[in-house]
């Protein structure tokens, strides 16, 4: 049975209003891709200190929850999500709660705000307790997740949101991560953030195709409306195949430990979420077994690599 979208008549209560506003099945996201980032400098045999780590969790999640409603915030005033037909609730087509007037866009712009801000404090402090490199990369981090959606960078609109979203999920929250739990920068955590990236990339994308008219009609120029869904619907498999071949790459050459290919099995729900990609990219209502599979796949992954790289 499809998920109801909000209402104010159900959403009484401020609280469950602003949690939910966040999208907070998608937060996991950036909590994987932070604790992936820990493990690695367990990994590294860094002595991972509690409070620092969760902190690093917590200020991921915060950002992306502020990076979320921000979005819907953008999506508003563009008229995206006003006049998305196809959406695909609650994976697609925006949290709805502007659209259904659960919340005010000015209502929903201070809460982005307000996220972000705490986020930013929370930045702030690893940054002192670490050291000011580590400024510098969150710094970056917040320009992303605001310029992805915010007018004049718009991000998602000029092609680069899919850059974007491998950024910030399989470079800067693993390698800030790690940056904090061991004191100094590295490049090698790369090979576990970037295949996760990938994955994290093809919900993105995926989610693209159901949106598809909508964004075109908003000039939001992501890959599917440059290239159309019978052509893009190729690119699932090309980004889901760097990610597995990039994890067996980094196995072979040392840099994860052979227990690693135990995250490899995931292709197998990526290849049947292809399949449908393939099957229903011009008729996107039948894509939601094909996002459930994505999100199933990147988490997956994300939770076969954690304990490899902890106890190896």
């Amino acid at each position: 049975m499809p998920q109801a979208e909000p209402h104010p008549d159900v959403l009484t209560h401020p609280a469950p209003r602003l949690l939910l506003a966040t999208r907070p099945a998608f937060l996991t996201a950036s909590g994987w891709a932070a604790l992936l980032g820990l493990a690695s400098a367990d990994f590294a045999g860094a002595m991972v200190q509690l409070v620092p780590a969760v902190l690093v969790v917590v200020g991921a999640l915060v950002i992306h929850a502020g990076v979320n409603v921000l979005n819907d915030y953008y999506d508003a005033l563009n008229g995206t999500d006003a006049v998305n037909r196809d959406r695909i609730f609650p994976f697609t087509g925006g949290s709805r709660f502007i659209q259904n007037g659960v919340l005010t866009p000015l209502q929903a712009a201070r809460l982005g705000w307000l996220l972000l801000a705490l986020g930013a404090l929370v930045g702030l402090y690893l940054a002192w307790r670490t050291g000011p490199g580590l400024l510098g990369l969150g710094l970056a981090g917040l320009l992303l997740g605001w310029g992805y959606s915010a007018h004049g960078p718009r991000l998602n609109a000029r092609g680069l949101g899919e850059v974007s979203v491998v950024l910030g999920f399989g470079a800067f929250i693993p390698l800030g991560a790690f940056w904090v739990a061991t004191g100094s920068p590295a490049v090698w955590p790369l090979a576990v953030g970037l295949p996760y990236g990938l994955l994290v990339l093809n919900l993105l994308f995926v989610n693209q195709f159901p949106d598809n008219r909508a964004d075109a009609a908003a000039g939001k120029r992501h890959l599917v409306v440059r290239l159309g869904p019978s052509r893009a619907r190729w690119l699932y498999g090309v980004f889901a195949g760097a990610a597995y071949v990039g994890t067996a790459l980094a196995v072979a050459a040392d840099w994860l430990p052979l227990p690693a290919l135990a995250a490899l099995l995931p292709a197998w729900l990526s290849l049947r979420a292809w399949r449908d990609v393939l099957r229903w990219a011009e008729t996107p209502a039948f894509l939601e077994p094909a996002i459930r599979r994505t999100i199933t796949a990147l988490t997956a992954y994300a939770f076969i690599l954690l304990p490899v790289l902890v106890f190896d």
